[in-house]
């Protein structure tokens, strides 16, 4: 019988974890006793950005941690947006900073992700991040929150990665690439596959563990996949008013072993990691 991996339950484990080490931190610091400081940047109006960073404001709160949210006009220069990093960058009471992805169109992504500080840098996308995230295999290092999340998860149920067939189902090549090296670090024999590839049947099919993140409602189906096999729902799409992830559940519910839920999978890890990112920066400056 396929058992529900209850991403809500173990982040809130992982909350209750920060949110001690914040208060014997705070008890005892060097830095007038102040809290961790998060820094997030809404760029526009859209509504699903709004939420995710209201709810992430909201659970830091719970942690101990402070926010600090600069919304700004879609219409904003890019130009002032960088200023506003650059002062953020500088401002010694701020820990991490988060831009809220995506930006409105015409905005450079990869430009103000890389304009962040990388030791503020909380999402892990920086390059200085990933270079010694993929070189080292130091996995203790900031890592993006998502791939902290698959970790914990797999971590979770006893799931080794090492010699088992991964496979992770990918439209981003950042996340993608960036998945499968993690992956790797930990002796996991990962197939990339693009959510487009024609052959995506035959190459999932004999993966031990599944990680999907595309956006494509309930496109894996029971018949493409192996008995016990572990999966990750990652996807996540709104359709007629239910919110639904890239594996149809019912289809799968007689072969796979473990499954994350969408919603209260992945999505509440990530945000988990998210603070636990916080924390190590916090921890990082007092030093």
């Amino acid at each position: 019988m396929m058992k529900i991996i209850d991403g809500k339950k173990l982040s809130e484990k992982i909350k209750d974890e920060i949110t001690q080490e914040i208060f014997q931190l705070c008890d005892r610091s060097t830095l007038s006793n102040r809290r961790p400081n998060l820094a997030i940047i809404l760029v526009g109006t859209r509504k699903d950005s709004e939420l995710y960073v209201g709810i992430k404001e909201r659970e830091a709160k719970k942690c101990g941690i402070d926010t600090h949210l600069y919304k700004c006009d879609s219409n904003i220069k890019e130009r002032e947006l960088f200023d506003m990093i650059d002062f953020l960058n500088k401002d010694k009471s701020v820990d991490a900073i988060l831009v809220q992805l995506p930006l409105p169109e015409g905005f450079d992504t990869d430009g103000v992700i890389l304009a962040i500080d990388s030791k503020k840098d909380v999402d892990g996308f920086h390059p200085e991040n990933l270079e010694i995230l993929f070189k080292t295999c130091n996995h203790k290092h900031v890592m993006p929150p998502v791939f902290g999340a698959v970790l914990e998860i797999l971590n979770s149920i006893n799931c080794k990665i090492e010699n088992k067939n991964v496979s992770v189902i990918y439209n981003s090549e950042i996340f993608g690439k960036g998945l499968a090296k993690v992956l790797e670090c930990e002796k996991g024999k990962v197939e990339l596959v693009h959510a487009d590839d024609k052959d995506l049947d035959k190459k999932i099919l004999e993966a031990d563990i599944l990680i999907t993140a595309v956006g494509r409602p309930e496109f894996i189906k029971g018949d493409m996949i192996k008995k016990d096999i572990v999966i990750i729902d990652i996807g996540i799409t709104r359709r007629d008013g239910k919110t639904l992830g890239d594996v149809d559940q019912e289809s799968v519910k007689e072969k796979a072993g473990f499954i994350t839920p969408v919603p209260g999978g992945v999505g509440p890890m990530t945000i988990a990691m998210l603070f636990k990112n916080t924390l190590e920066f916090y921890k990082n400056r007092k030093k």
